[in-house]
């Protein structure tokens, strides 16, 4: 079982609902001993990560509140000129950190940092860690000396297990007169597209049937998942030209990380790209012990689409009841399974075969057949027995007029 450690988990309804907020605006400021303002921030910012629990993991969206402050102790215009940083502090435990650099034409935030508090229990109820966690990331935010950074488009930060979403932003440090400057620089997601040529839908891309992988997760009680199978996404998402665009996007197992968790009702197996950390496709297996099932009740992906107009795209679905099989035995499907997720991504699943919760020895058990194959078999059965059935009339009609072309004569 390749390992992630705690990996970033993707996103459940509430992120969708929470996503369509940005939280407040606002401007901070960081001054030096002589009151002059080096830096200057406005923006509005939304959070996302997935923490630990008792049952599993869970995830957590949030928005930057409108009493997010500066902390002057954590912020400062710099002894060396080059450096200065921006702290920004929220709820008990929370802060939200900028370290810029310079040189002689521009100035760029070299270093991101996020602090956030697990014993929150508002945002992360049933937490299972107690811990002040901290991520970091480098970010491409620069600009001109003496200009601000602009971009009115949502720019996304990703951590390790955390994504930033800003909204709205201008950032400008080493101001010359306290103040945002009149001038700008664009960031790339503002920027228009080139006007040489007019822009035209891009076509669907179709790649082959996707690599077979087997997928094993391990609890505390032994195996509680064996999964063979091959994966496709099929996503629709509307272009920067405002054109909407269908991709087919194969997982690439040599390509892919995996982890998940075991719980008595709940089996739960992460995919995750390791190029892209961004994206990442969660599969949970559910069960009902009364009717003594189980089955793919929630799918969840997100993912970073660079031609998107929106480049963060994410959907989920816990509904679902799918790939429907007897506790302790196995689904089998050789023939292509299209799951319906969202009305812009649904999961294609090719050769899978599939147990979890009752896994005994690390064997599949005894094999359930999708409806799919089923059918497979019944239209050679049929059309064998049609073929029979054509033939017997055959003979039978060769036969009757033998009979009566030998009525027409007399013995001699």
């Amino acid at each position: 079982m390749t390992t992630l450690g705690d990996v970033q988990r993707p996103l459940l309804l509430l992120l969708l609902l929470v996503g369509l907020t940005h939280g407040a605006s606002e401007v901070f400021v960081v001054k030096d001993s002589n009151g002059t303002a080096c830096i200057m921030a406005n923006f509005s910012a939304t959070f996302w990560t997935s923490y630990k629990t008792g049952h599993g993991s869970q995830n957590a969206s949030f928005s930057l509140p409108s009493s997010a402050e500066v902390l002057i102790s954590n912020s400062s215009c710099g002894e060396n000129p080059s450096e200065s940083i921006l702290t920004i502090g929220f709820r008990k435990g929370y802060s939200l950190t900028f370290a810029f650099a310079r040189n002689v034409t521009r100035y760029q935030v070299k270093a991101m940092k996020f602090t956030y508090n697990l014993s929150d229990t508002e945002i992360f109820p049933n937490a299972s860690s107690k811990d002040i966690k901290v991520e970091e990331s480098v970010s491409d935010i620069e600009a001109d000396i003496d200009k601000k950074y602009r971009c009115v488009s949502a720019m996304q930060i990703q951590m390790q297990d955390v994504i930033i979403t800003f909204h709205d932003t201008t950032i400008q440090a080493y101001l010359s007169n306290s103040t945002f400057s009149k001038e700008e620089t664009r960031c790339k997601q503002d920027e228009p597209s080139p006007t040489t040529a007019p822009p035209s839908p891009l076509p669907p891309l179709v790649p082959t049937n996707p690599s077979v992988f087997r997928y094993n997760m391990t609890g505390d009680n032994g195996t509680c998942l064996l999964a063979s199978m091959a994966l496709q996404l099929n996503i629709s998402y509307l272009h920067k030209d405002n054109t909407t665009v269908t991709r087919v996007l194969n997982i690439n197992p040599n390509e892919t990380l995996f982890d998940g968790s075991c719980s008595a009702q709940l089996v739960t197996l992460s995919l995750r790209n390791q190029n892209q950390k961004g994206n990442v496709l969660v599969l949970q297996f559910g069960m009902n012990a009364s009717s003594s099932v189980y089955f793919l009740q929630g799918i969840q992906l997100n993912m970073t689409l660079p031609d998107a107009r929106d480049p963060t795209f994410r959907a989920v679905n816990s509904s679902l009841r799918a790939l429907q099989t007897t506790i302790g035995n196995s689904y089998k499907c050789s023939t292509e399974e299209h799951i319906p997720v969202t009305k812009e991504f649904s999961l294609n699943v090719f050769s899978i075969w599939v147990q979890a919760f009752k896994v005994e020895g690390d064997r599949f058990g005894s094999v359930e057949e999708c409806v799919q194959d089923g059918n497979n078999m019944l239209i050679p059965i049929a059309v064998g027995g049609a073929l029979a059935g054509l033939v017997l009339i055959v003979l039978i009609a060769y036969l009757i007029g033998r009979k009566r072309s030998h009525a027409g004569y007399q013995t001699i």
